[in-house]
């Protein structure tokens, strides 16, 4: 079941987006996602099927980006 899951994150400009973005489109869970870097608080958009949010967590942060779940 698709859900849809909200993050805070650092990623705050297209070179960040790039970086991030093979490790994202590599996640076969993740259908897919956005980043609103034009938000304050960078708000990455994530539809998944099957990734936890651990799971989102850890792979941008392995991208070198700070996140954190928005309620």
């Amino acid at each position: 079941m698709e859900k849809e899951m909200k993050f805070k994150t650092s990623i705050n400009c297209g070179g960040c987006v790039a970086k991030v973005t093979p490790l994202l489109n590599n996640k076969e869970e993740i259908k897919e996602w956005s980043v609103d870097t034009d938000n304050p608080d960078k708000i990455l958009t994530v539809v998944a099927n099957g990734a936890t949010q651990d799971e989102v967590m850890e792979t941008v942060k392995k991208a070198g980006f700070k996140i954190e779940p928005v309620n």
